[in-house]
């Protein structure tokens, strides 16, 4: 697996997110660094590349909510449905290390369809955002699980790299450095006059 190391994840090697990105296209999964926990992508509008991701996560896509990551909200209400109230709760609070359920728009590809919402993030983090902005559209998201021996060894670009080196349909890994040990914040904003915490 090609490990690319990012010197400056405030201000990321634009041919690092280039080469990246190339992956997506090609319906790669890739393993990047978020405010939170490093997570596996893809190209949210690959149904192949979704499928493929799921099965490395062992995600079932009928039962799970399925999240992507945007570069900013205006990307986010081209794939999720964002009323009035949901808006500034998102403007108030994003970027950031939530994700929000939301009700899903249909521009979404098969996997996501008959789910009536999708988890949306937009990232404190430059090197996220630019993926999701060159991409040109959102990634599908999924925390990176623990290496079994080790579950501190998540924050740990290089160590991910090694363990997920032999999966394949990983092309590549993302080394914005340290990452962090904590999931993002979940929040319920279906019905957006009411947000549930659904996971601190």
């Amino acid at each position: 697996m090609k490990v690319l190391h990012i010197a400056s994840a405030s201000s990321p090697d634009s041919r690092h997110i280039a080469t990246a990105v190339e992956a997506l296209r090609r319906g790669a999964v890739i393993i990047y660094p978020t405010d939170t926990l490093y997570a596996f992508g893809c190209d949210a509008l690959n149904a192949r590349a979704v499928e493929a991701l799921c099965r490395i996560k062992g995600i079932n896509p009928e039962k799970n909510t399925l999240s992507i990551v945007c570069c900013d909200i205006s990307q986010a209400s081209e794939y999720a449905r964002i009323d009035n109230r949901a808006f500034r709760i998102l403007k108030d609070s994003l970027p950031g290390p939530y994700t929000y359920i939301l009700p899903a728009a249909t521009s979404l590809p098969k996997p996501f369809r008959g789910r009536r919402c999708v988890g949306v993030r937009v990232p404190d983090c430059n090197i996220s955002r630019e993926l999701a902005r060159e991409l040109g559209n959102p990634l599908m998201t999924s925390s990176v699980l623990p290496p079994a021996e080790d579950p501190e060894l998540v924050a740990d670009a290089s160590a991910l790299a090694l363990a997920y080196g032999h999966v394949r349909g990983i092309e590549l890994t993302l080394d914005g450095g340290e990452g962090s040990l904590r999931p993002s914040t979940v929040i319920d904003l279906v019905d957006s006059s009411a947000p549930v915490v659904v996971r601190e």
